[in-house]
Order: C-alpha cells, then sequence, then structure tokens
C-alpha cells in the first residue's frame, strides 16, 4: 500500500511539472551579427534573447535552420520561440509578438556604377531588387506587384548577384549588410553602397507560438526582462560583448 502511495505521488508530482522544465526552442535562420551557431553566444539577437528568457524563468535552446523552415516549423509546433521576427499580420495568426527589442534599419544597397534616386517606392520600378525568400519588409514594399522582386535564399547571395551585375539592389539590415560586405565579399563588396534612404526601420520581435501553453506568460516575462536589463546595463554589456554600440 506504501508503495503504492508512493507511485501516486511521483505520478503527481510529474504531472505537477512546469512546462518550462523543457528548454524553449528557439530557432533563427544564420543572419549574422544577430544570430549564427559561428558567433559568440550565437550572435548579438540569440544572446539578448536567452538572456532575457533566463531572467523570466525560460531556460532554452538555440537551433539554426533555413528561414522558409523557421516559419514552417513555428506554425507547425516544431520550434516554441523565433528569436528574429519582423512583425507581419500573417505571422500574429499563428505566433504572439514581443514588444521590439531592439531595431533593424533597413536600407537598400546599389553597385557604385549604378544611380538610384530613391525618395519613395515608384522610384524603384526601373530595378530589379534582391529580396530574402520569406521575408516581411513592411506591408507597403511586400504588397506593392509593380516592383521587380527577385527571391534570394540569403542576402549573401543577393550582395553577390549585385556585384555580379545580376541585379540593380539588394535590401537588408544595415549592420547585417557591413557584417557580409567586409568578412565574405572581399573586393567585389567595395563595389558595393548604401542608397541614403532607408526604406524603414523595423522593430525587431521574438514571436512564441501561440500553441504554446504559456504563450503569453513567455512574452509577458521577456518583455520585463528587456526592460531590466537596459535599465541595469546588462544590455548595453550584451552589445559591447559583440562589438557593437548602441545608437
Amino acid at each position: 500500500m506504501k508503495r503504492m502511495w508512493r507511485i501516486t505521488l511521483l505520478v503527481i508530482g510529474l504531472i505537477a511539472l512546469p512546462v518550462t522544465a523543457q528548454p524553449l526552442r528557439l530557432v533563427a535562420n544564420a543572419w549574422p551579427p544577430f544570430t549564427g551557431k559561428e558567433l559568440p553566444e550565437n550572435g548579438l539577437a540569440v544572446d539578448l534573447v536567452s538572456t532575457a528568457l533566463q531572467r523570466a524563468g525560460y531556460p532554452s535552446e538555440y537551433i539554426e535552420v533555413p528561414w522558409a523552415r523557421v516559419l514552417r516549423g513555428l506554425e507547425q509546433g516544431d520550434y516554441d520561440v523565433i528569436i528574429s521576427a519582423w512583425y507581419s499580420e500573417d505571422r500574429a495568426r499563428y505566433g504572439l509578438f514581443s514588444a521590439p527589442y531592439l531595431v533593424n534599419r533597413i536600407r537598400f544597397l546599389r553597385h557604385n556604377r549604378t544611380p538610384v534616386d530613391f525618395n519613395e517606392l515608384a522610384d524603384l520600378r526601373p530595378f530589379s531588387i534582391a529580396v530574402v525568400r520569406g521575408y516581411s519588409y513592411g506591408a507597403a514594399f511586400d504588397q506593392d506587384r509593380t516592383l521587380t522582386k527577385v527571391p534570394v535564399l540569403d542576402f549573401g547571395q543577393g550582395a553577390r548577384m549585385l556585384a555580379a551585375g545580376r541585379v540593380q539592389l539588394a535590401l537588408e539590415d544595415e549592420l547585417v549588410a557591413q557584417y557580409y560586405l567586409r568578412r565574405d565579399l572581399g573586393k567585389a563588396g567595395t563595389a558595393l553602397v548604401f542608397v541614403p534612404k532607408p526604406l524603414q526601420e523595423n522593430g525587431l520581435h521574438i514571436l512564441v507560438r501561440r500553441s504554446h501553453p504559456q504563450y503569453r506568460e513567455i512574452v509577458s516575462g521577456f518583455n520585463r526582462a528587456i526592460i531590466e536589463m537596459r535599465a541595469d546595463g546588462t544590455y548595453q554589456r550584451i552589445y559591447e560583448r559583440h562589438g557593437l554600440s548602441l545608437n
């Protein structure tokens, strides 16, 4: 009888274990300097997000897959949290966005032989533009059917196509573009320059799948932790650890 009682208590204890006993499965594609298995702490964004979630009581593990699998995997429940998501209404159907925890300044790059005068989207109609498949660049740009958009796997591919003259423009976050131009493209990268006017500034969010039983609590805890990290200097120290500075 005592043995049965101990087994019953054990079963009750296992049932009562919080969902957070299992690490949250954080996912992103390689997007240096924000995410990347080869980077210190898997990149700036992973470092910020995992630190904030740990503070909120949620251990985590980082998984890196191509962007199309990131979105599909979250929707299907293969992953719990997308590390680096820009807001879109389509994604909000299956995930809950956090408050933005950093800002991406999205800019066009051009070849230095190709003059581009960009003030509004209509100015871009003569040009072909490399865009990463599955990315959202803002509703106005995404929904403009008059623009010639050339899907690419990642910005590195788009930048190489731009350097080779196969497209006339490429789009990317300013820090990401600088990282690729400095480290991966060599001499070809020196011919690429930024168009002065940015397309927009996007807040970067985590996106938690709505099918997770604690999705609201995860987002609330994350938001509170980021506020605390900004206040106590942790946020800035993480930037500095990655060789970056806050604007």
